[in-house]
């Protein structure tokens, strides 16, 4: 599990220095990368390297948290593109060498809570 945490965070690091050799070697060739809010799959090393390099605007991530397990883990980033802020869930699936073989992400949009509750919470 320890491995896991390692290569989510090189992952991370290495996308954020935009060093897209080391992203790469993080990479199964066969990686599956999964946005399913938008209904997008990306399939390979090569294409999902090109989707990445290709991003649009200055975008950048801070890991806020990683848990993992035996077959994966989960992080939990901040996200700044110009000047937009958005978090990110991630969950990656791991093959027996330890390199990603799938990413799935969530880019859940912020909303206002329904009325009511008030007098039990505190909004930041």
């Amino acid at each position: 599990m320890a491995d896991h945490v390692q290569a989510i965070r090189d992952y991370w690091d290495t996308a954020e220095r935009r060093d897209w050799d080391g992203f790469a070697a993080t990479l199964s060739p066969d990686v599956v990368y999964d946005l399913p809010q938008t209904r997008e799959r990306v399939i390979g090393r090569d294409r999902y390297l090109t989707f990445n390099r290709e991003y649009p605007g200055d975008w950048h991530v801070a890991i806020r948290r990683v848990v993992t397990d035996d077959a994966g883990g989960v992080a939990w980033t901040d996200v700044r593109v110009g000047d937009e802020h958005v978090n990110a869930i991630h969950f990656f699936t791991f093959d027996d060498a330890g390199l990603i073989t799938r990413v799935d992400d969530f880019w859940p949009e912020p909303y206002d809570p329904p009325p009511g509750r008030e007098h039990l919470v505190e909004r930041y």
